[in-house]
């Protein structure tokens, strides 16, 4: 298994699997609201559900800095074992919780522990594979993403034929039995766990964590990447935490239905998307310096129609369109974020540095989750759906203008 040309993809595998339960239990509340909101009646006024996924982002973008320093100086197997075991416990016990309070708390508890695994689990994909597969072997990590979302939607169907409770306590065994598996087979790259070994007890002083952040926040390209990542997060949390509402008031749809339909749909488009963004990519950069920016820019050009169609549709099928245009030109840039950062940011200050673009970004999702919310009491949620392609066109305006590097991966 630890053959230097199939162990990497092992990693894959093995990542892409929590990668799945990553999404599967952050995404499946929201399409339980009008299962829970029988037993906990403040679920009632969409203002609290919006409230209820805001603090998830708020708490997950604050720790995800936090994460990135910690996945840049320990061992990354037991930092990705670690946060799966505790968010996995954490959906379990949603399933015990009967008031408002008790699940808001445990929503929290939930935007901490995964926090902690994007920033190990990428840049330990990174490390493993060159550039010559980087963006795909990224891709198919973000599939599992996707995969875990779509199965989420599937949340809605098994609260109305079992209960949602039982839902919770099904979906957190899963992942804490599996992170046995990765006890057994997962391994951190080499290199980056001798260096940790050698400096336990001694990276996290504040004069090293300083030190990083200042080599980040110098960096003019690091500033372009933050808005670049952050604009289309605006749209691509407004879709995980509101679409299969949308689908619903826009398709007079059954939340029942409308929850597996739109995050089948999200999920499916992008896989295509992943997968041909980092084949695309990584063939174009052995030619192109910038082959990476210009298939994230295809990406981010296919998201400006998407959100159109989106807002502005009536019918199943200028619905539909949207969602499957959205999604694979969001899959398309979601392959090449890290690759991209990989070329203007050193290995040993990348988990740092997409620390602080998770963070970014979140707080853009938390931001928008919760004006949604209250869109959706007003009755425009369409309408602020489709004004968000306005925020990435500018993004991928920003990102063709600045972003020029200078090699491939870079090097200290």
């Amino acid at each position: 298994m630890k053959n230097k040309n199939i162990y990497p993809w092992v990693v894959v595998a093995l990542l892409w699997v929590v990668a799945l339960l990553n999404y599967m239990d952050r995404q499946m509340l929201s399409t339980m609201r009008d299962a829970m909101m029988v037993d906990i009646k403040e679920l009632e006024l969409a203002a609290n559900f919006g409230r209820l996924m805001a603090v998830f982002l708020w708490i997950y973008g604050l720790m995800s800095p936090v994460a990135g320093i910690i996945a840049d100086r320990i061992n990354r197997k037991w930092l990705i074992v670690g946060s799966l075991f505790v968010w996995s416990a954490v959906t379990l016990l949603m399933g015990y919780a009967t008031s408002f309070d008790q699940i808001y708390i445990l929503r929290a508890v939930m935007g901490v522990s995964e926090a902690l695994y994007i920033p190990a689990g990428l840049s330990l994909i990174a490390d493993y594979h060159t550039d010559k597969s980087r963006s795909l072997a990224i891709g198919i990590h973000m599939t599992g993403l996707y995969m875990g979302q779509a199965l989420g939607g599937f949340g809605a169907t098994l609260a109305e034929n079992y209960s949602w409770e039982v839902t919770f306590h099904w979906f957190g065994l899963v992942g804490i039995v599996y992170s046995i598996v990765l006890i057994l087979f997962l391994k951190d790259k080499k290199d980056h766990s001798v260096e940790a070994e050698k400096a336990a007890g001694s990276r996290f002083d504040l004069s090293s964590v300083f030190k990083s952040f200042t080599m980040l926040l110098t960096n003019i390209s690091f500033w372009v990447i933050l808005i670049y990542f952050a604009a289309p997060s605006l749209p691509g949390w407004a879709t995980k935490n509101w679409l299969p509402t949308l689908f619903s008031e826009n398709l007079s749809m059954d939340m029942a239905q409308a929850g597996p339909l739109s995050t089948i749909t999200i999920a499916i488009s992008s896989f295509i998307g992943v997968i041909a963004g980092g084949i695309l990519s990584d063939k174009w950069v052995q030619r192109n310096v910038r082959g990476r920016i210009y298939t994230g820019a295809i990406g981010l050009g296919l998201t400006i129609p998407a959100l159109l169609f989106l807002g502005m549709g009536q019918s199943f099928f200028t619905i539909l369109a949207g969602g499957i245009c959205f999604g694979i030109g969001y899959g398309i840039f979601d392959a090449n974020n890290m690759p991209i950062l990989c070329q203007f940011i050193s290995s040993r200050n990348r988990a740092t540095a997409y620390g602080v673009m998770n963070m970014t970004g979140v707080f853009a999702g938390a931001a928008i989750t919760d004006i949604l919310g209250r869109s959706t009491d007003n009755g425009d949620l369409g309408q602020n759906f489709a004004l968000l392609a306005i925020i990435v066109f500018a993004a991928l305006a920003i990102q063709l203008l600045f972003l020029k590097p200078k090699m491939v991966d870079f090097k200290d």
